[in-house]
């Protein structure tokens, strides 16, 4: 491999702030703040807002919307005139 090309791939911790859920994994993204994982070493940090964590599809909490009541409607407003 050619030196100076590839972006530096290490372990970086991503931590979704709104529910302060953390993970480390591998990453090539560019930050300047860092953070003391559970093992005592210390990795660069990734700051998140929302993540499987936080997200309602993935918690549970989505709201269904009546989409067959919404088709009705549109086909009632914009749909083809009886003739």
């Amino acid at each position: 491999m050619k030196k100076g090309i590839h972006p530096n791939y290490r372990p970086v911790v991503f931590k979704d702030m709104s529910v302060d859920y953390a993970f480390l994994t591998k990453s090539t993204v560019d930050t300047k703040d860092t953070i003391v994982w559970e093992d005592g070493k210390e990795y660069p940090l990734v700051k998140m807002e929302i993540s499987s964590a936080s997200h309602p599809f993935f918690t549970g909490k989505q709201k269904i919307l009546d989409s067959a009541g919404r088709v009705e409607k549109f086909n009632r407003k914009y749909g083809r005139k009886k003739e």
